[in-house]
């Protein structure tokens, strides 16, 4: 068994060409890059990926686990919705949790709503009241030392209630770039000048229709329907997801 930081304890259950999955008593799946950062008995260990390795489709193949790479339980109705929630920034956020982590969502009752940008987030979360039974997990872009997503995650955590909120990101200007580049058959994100709309620019660059909304809204679709797994997913937002999860599944205080 090995052990994070964080206090995540699982057993490795498959290994894919950027990160390992480990699977807590529960059944639930994380990923973690290669690297240091986990321990085994109390001692800091390195994961090296082995030269040889057989490619890790288990976790696509294998019906019993859901998108997330958790197992699928079958015949699991879904609960009725815990009052802690999950708040992404947009709604292609949302929907690509959904499309990953719905069946994981679903089980434990959890709810995923998009805000629609966080600029106004401490006074969204004040308005929401969280408390040790009622938790606030936040999803947020662009969650970089120095940016503006990292200054209001620090007003939130300085609030009265910021202890029962968790606000994490990845690192990535949006979401689409949290899709490995390879799911979508291209081989890399293109690079969009800062000041450009990302989404426009990024079609413009790629060579596709990007002059109105309605062509980001398709282009997204598309993008979606190639999202089968984690698998098309980068580490960087997998752990995320599934440390909101935990958060907000779990009562009492922290």
């Amino acid at each position: 068994m090995l052990e994070h930081g964080d206090g995540y304890v699982g057993e490795i259950v498959d290994v894919a060409s950027d990160s390992v999955g480990l699977e807590d008593r529960r059944g639930k799946v994380r990923r973690f890059p290669y690297g240091r950062g986990l321990y085994f008995e109390g001692v800091e260990i390195e994961l090296v990926k082995a030269s040889q390795s057989r490619p890790a489709t288990a976790a696509r193949d294998d019906r019993s686990r859901s998108a997330s790479g958790s197992r699928a339980a079958a015949d699991a109705r879904a609960r009725t919705a815990l009052p802690s929630r999950i708040f992404v920034e947009g709604r292609h956020d949302a929907e690509l949790v959904e499309k990953v982590w719905g069946h994981d969502l679903r089980v434990e009752g959890v709810v995923v709503e998009y805000l629609g940008g966080i600029d106004d987030l401490t006074d969204i979360v004040a308005d929401f009241a969280p408390t040790a039974e009622r938790r606030l997990g936040v999803l947020v872009d662009h969650l970089v030392p120095g940016s503006k997503e990292s200054r209001i995650a620090d007003q939130v955590a300085r609030t009265p209630a910021g202890r029962f909120v968790h606000v994490v990101g990845h690192p990535y200007i949006d979401i689409w770039q949290a899709i490995k580049p390879q799911s979508l058959g291209i081989r890399a994100w293109p690079d969009v000048p800062r000041g450009e709309d990302f989404k426009h620019g990024t079609l413009k660059r790629l060579g596709l229709p990007h002059g109105t909304q309605e062509d980001v809204a398709k282009a997204w679709q598309a993008m979606l329907a190639r999202v089968r797994s984690w698998n098309d997913l980068e580490p960087a937002l997998l752990g995320r997801v599934e440390e909101l999860i935990d958060f907000v599944t779990v009562h009492g205080e922290r």
